[in-house]
């Protein structure tokens, strides 16, 4: 086998050792396709480039320029997600659609993460945000039988893409994994951080209530989810859910919920937020975060926002494509998966 660390992806001695995962990825985007179209959804296109990456304090755009014929600029950016694109086609009266999108996102490369990637994304007017569930999961299976295996896998990790998914609150998860009564601290970031200390999580006297949320998410929850089977991590914090709306039976806790497969995250899900003035509280939250932490924040797109007062009430899903190929064939690294990874 060839060291990828001392040859190019093009060179043609990698070809034998990156083709298998490759086909594999062509197999998984037929199928997926498939699966979209026999379910009646329309397979739509959205521009990369936006007048707004998403507004989301962690997420990091790649910035352009357009420049008139009289030379006037304004800024644009590449999308992070096709997300606010496609809600303005629900806007418009689409009412299921799907799209396979290219996206970037800066400032994160590694084993799971590429600055270019696949983003599947797929939405439903009128349906409640436990079709999406049921979405996210067969999709496990539409990838595993495109390739022909029982199994995903991941660095020695194994999932059955065929057994119905472990659902899990997010409260659930923090009083299991880390003793944690998550939903009697909402409010309180010293008795959170007390808590999450005890857990073995270490805080920072600066931290917010957010950071110390994460911080136990991602060392003590995460690495306990999706094995043998796929596991959905539901309702999450409102505060930790900009884009859903509140569960109806329980305003503390929004209609967000993840996927997880073999320890990977796959996919964010959402029953959808309409609430235009909501949303851009929502907004301005994240983008004070944003300059915080990072000293920028990003513009707010106020077409997307006049586009909510006409948005039905939907559920939608956005999918790391080239994650589920890469349990799907047993690849470690994501660059195996893409055709021609960023140099």
């Amino acid at each position: 086998m060839t060291d990828s660390r001392e040859t190019p992806w093009w060179a043609p001695a990698r070809r034998p050792d990156r083709r298998p995962f490759l086909a594999a990825r062509t197999a998984v985007t037929r199928a997926v396709r498939r699966w979209f179209e026999d379910r009646g959804f329309t397979e739509v296109e959205t521009a990369a480039l936006q007048v707004s990456p998403g507004n989301e304090a962690h997420l990091h755009a790649f910035a352009t320029e357009a420049v008139t014929t009289a030379g006037e600029r304004s800024p644009l950016y590449l999308h992070t997600s096709p997300e606010f694109a496609c809600k303005k086609l629900l806007a418009s009266g689409e009412r299921e659609i799907f799209t396979l999108a290219r996206v970037w996102r800066n400032r994160e490369r590694g084993a799971l993460h590429h600055p270019e990637f696949t983003m599947l994304e797929w939405y439903r007017a009128h349906s409640p945000y436990q079709a999406v569930m049921a979405d996210a999961a067969a999709l496990l299976a539409v990838a595993a039988e495109a390739v022909e295996t029982r199994r995903l896998t991941w660095r020695g990790r194994e999932a059955d893409p065929f057994a119905d998914p472990e659902r899990l609150s997010v409260a659930e998860a923090f009083e299991r994994y880390a003793g944690i009564g998550l939903l009697a601290l909402l409010d309180d970031r010293d008795g959170l951080s007390a808590k999450a200390r005890e857990a073995g999580v270490r805080t920072a006297p600066d931290d917010t209530w957010a950071d110390v949320f994460s911080r136990v998410i991602v060392e003590r929850v995460e690495p306990n989810l999706g094995f043998g089977r796929a596991t959905i991590l539901c309702e999450y914090p409102v505060s930790e859910a900009a884009l859903a709306r509140p569960k109806p039976d329980d305003g503390r806790v929004a209609e967000r919920f993840e996927l997880y497969a073999c320890g990977v995250e796959l996919a964010n899900c959402f029953g959808e937020l309409t609430d235009a003035d909501e949303q851009r509280r929502r907004f301005g939250i994240e983008m004070d975060e944003k300059a915080r932490i990072y000293g920028e924040r990003y513009p707010i797109d106020e077409d997307f926002l006049a586009a909510l007062a006409h948005m039905p009430p939907a559920s939608g899903g956005a999918l790391g494509f080239d994650r589920l190929v890469m349990l799907a064939a047993g690849a470690s690294r994501i660059e195996q998966v893409l055709w021609t990874p960023v140099a």
